[in-house]
C-alpha cells in the first residue's frame, strides 16, 4: 500500500486542537478533588457523587454526539463545524467550575453538579468530532501513529503548562485560594477556546468525508451500537483504554492530596512535580511513536506500562520527606503514562476500518464518542472512588481555622493504597486485552487492500 504523508502544517494544526481538552483534563485530574473538598467545602463523598451522576448522563451524551457528527452534512465537513460552535461554551463552563458560590453545602452540590453536566456536554461536542478526524485525515497505518504522536505531544504540553502554572498561580494567593483558583481558571478559559479555532481553520476534511451522507437503509443509532459491540477489536481497544486511563486517573486524582498530606510537599513544589511527570510523558510519546514502527504497538504498550507499574508501587513505599525519590518516580511514571495516551488512540482508526469492512459504513463518530466517554469515565470513577475512600477513611477537610489538618492514619493509608497498589492492579489487567488485540500491521494492510478493491469495483 502506498504510504500517505500529511503535511507538517496539517499535523500541527490538528495536534493543537487537543490542547483545550488536555488543559481541562490535567487541571481537573490533579486539582479538582482537592478544590471541592478543601476550598469549596464539600465532603469527599459528596464531591465524588457529583462525578458519578454526571457519568450516568455521559453514558447517553457521548455516543449520541458521535452519532450526530456522523450524520452532520455541511460544506465544511462532518466534524469541524462542531469545533467552531462549541469552543466558547466549553471555555465558559470550565471557568464557572472554579467559582465558589455563596451557598450552603447542598446549594454548592447542586451548583457544581449543573456546571459539571454542561461542561461535560461541551467537552463532548468539541472532543468527539476532533478525535474522529484522525481516521479521516489519513488512512495509513504508521502515519496514524505519527499523527497521534503529534496530537499527544500537544496534549501533554498542554497538560504540562496547565498543571504547572495553575499550581503556581494558585500559590500566589495563599490567604485567598478562592480568588487564586478563579483567577487561574479565567486565564485558562482563553487557552481552552483558541485551539478549537486553530484546528478548524488549519485542517480540511477530505472529500470522501465532506461528501459522505448517512445511508438511508443503514442501521440506526442503537443498531449501530449493537454492531459496534460485536466488533471484537473495538471491545478490546475500549478495555485497554478504560483500564489504562482509570489507572492514570487513580494516581492523578490523589497525587496532590498524597504529596500534601503524606510527603509534606507544598503547592509550589507540587507544580514542579507535575512538570517532571508531564515533561517525561512528552519526551516518551515521541520515543514510543518511533519504537512502535519497529516492534509494534502492543509491545510498546507492555514496555511502557511496566515502567508505570514500578513507579506506582514505589510511591506506596515512600515515607514523609522523601521529596527527591518522589520526583524520580514521577519521571519514571511519565515513561508509562505516555503509552496510555499514545497506543489506544492510534488503534481506534484501525478499528473504524475493520468496522467499515464488515458493515460498509464509516462511523468514526460512534467509536470516538465511546472513547471520549471512557476518558471521562476514567476521570469520574477515579474521583468517585477516591472521594468515598477518603470519606470512609475519616479524611479531615481543611478549613479557614485549620488550613492544614493532621490526617488520621487510616486516611493516609487510603491515599497511599489508591495511588499505588490499586492503580498498578488496574493497569496490569489491561495486559490481557492487549494480548488478545487482533489488528497487526500486516492485518491492517490486508484490510486496506480489500477496502480499495471494493471501492474500485464500485467505480
Amino acid at each position: 500500500m502506498k504510504t500517505e504523508r500529511l503535511s507538517r502544517t496539517t499535523k500541527l494544526a490538528y495536534g493543537a486542537g487537543d490542547l483545550g481538552a488536555a488543559i481541562v483534563t490535567a487541571i481537573n485530574g490533579f486539582f479538582l478533588l482537592n478544590f471541592l473538598i478543601n476550598v469549596a467545602g464539600l465532603r469527599p463523598g459528596m464531591a465524588g457523587n457529583i462525578f458519578l451522576i454526571v457519568k450516568i448522563w455521559d453514558a447517553v451524551n457521548d455516543p449520541i454526539i458521535g452519532w450526530l457528527t456522523d450524520h452532520t452534512v455541511s460544506r465544511m465537513g462532518r466534524r469541524r463545524p462542531w469545533l467552531l460552535i462549541a469552543a466558547i461554551p466549553f471555555a465558559l463552563m470550565f471557568f464557572l467550575q472554579w467559582i465558589v458560590p455563596p451557598f450552603d453545602e447542598a446549594g454548592k452540590f447542586v451548583y457544581y453538579l449543573i456546571v459539571a453536566v454542561f461542561l461535560d456536554f461541551a467537552f463532548t461536542a468539541v472532543n468527539v468530532p476532533y478525535a474522529a478526524l484522525t481516521a479521516e485525515l489519513t488512512q495509513d497505518y504508521d502515519e496514524r501513529t505519527r499523527l497521534s504522536s503529534v496530537r499527544m505531544s500537544f496534549s501533554i504540553i498542554g497538560g504540562v503548562l496547565a498543571a504547572f502554572f495553575h499550581g503556581i498561580i494558585v500559590s500566589q494567593f495563599p490567604d485567598n485560594p478562592n480568588l487564586g483558583y478563579m483567577t487561574s481558571a479565567a486565564i485558562w478559559a482563553f487557552a481552552i477556546a483558541i485551539p478549537c479555532f486553530i484546528t478548524f481553520f488549519g485542517t480540511r476534511e477530505p472529500d470522501f468525508a465532506i461528501l459522505a451522507r448517512p445511508a438511508a437503509s443503514g442501521p440506526g443509532f442503537f443498531e449501530g451500537l449493537r454492531i459496534a459491540f460485536r466488533n471484537k477489536a473495538f471491545i478490546l481497544v475500549t478495555v485497554i483504554y478504560m483500564l489504562s486511563w482509570l489507572a492514570i486517573q487513580f494516581a492523578q486524582n490523589n497525587l496532590q492530596i498524597y504529596t500534601k498530606d503524606w510527603i509534606k510537599m507544598d503547592m509550589a513544589m507540587f507544580s514542579f512535580l507535575l512538570l517532571a511527570i508531564q515533561f517525561s510523558s512528552f519526551v516518551w510519546v515521541l520515543i514510543w511513536a518511533r519504537v512502535s514502527e519497529r516492534i509494534g504497538k502492543k509491545n510498546v504498550y507492555y514496555l511502557g506500562a511496566l515502567f508505570f507499574v514500578l513507579a506506582l508501587m514505589g510511591l506506596f513505599f515512600l515515607q514523609p520527606g522523601d521529596v527527591v525519590p518522589t520526583f524520580l518516580l514521577a519521571a519514571m511514571a511519565g515513561v508509562g503514562i505516555s503509552v496510555g495516551y499514545l497506543v489506544p488512540w492510534s488503534m481506534v482508526p484501525d478499528v473504524v476500518e475493520l468496522d467499515e469492512l464488515e458493515t460498509g459504513q464509516r462511523r468514526e463518530g460512534v467509536f470516538y464518542g465511546f472513547f471520549v466517554f471512557l476518558q471521562k469515565m476514567g476521570l469520574a470513577v477515579g474521583l468517585f472512588v477516591s472521594g468515598w475512600a477518603l470519606e470512609l477513611s475519616g479524611y479531615i477537610n481543611a478549613t479557614t481555622a485549620n488550613p492544614d489538618p493532621v490526617q488520621p492514619a487510616s486516611a493516609l493509608l487510603a491515599m497511599r493504597v489508591l495511588i499505588g497498589p490499586v492503580s498498578a492492579a488496574v493497569l496490569l489487567l489491561s495486559f490481557l486485552a492487549v494480548r488478545a488485540y487482533p489488528i497487526t500491521r500486516e492485518k491492517h494492510a490486508e484490510m486496506r487492500a480489500e477496502l480499495a478493491r471494493r471501492k474500485a469495483a464500485r467505480a
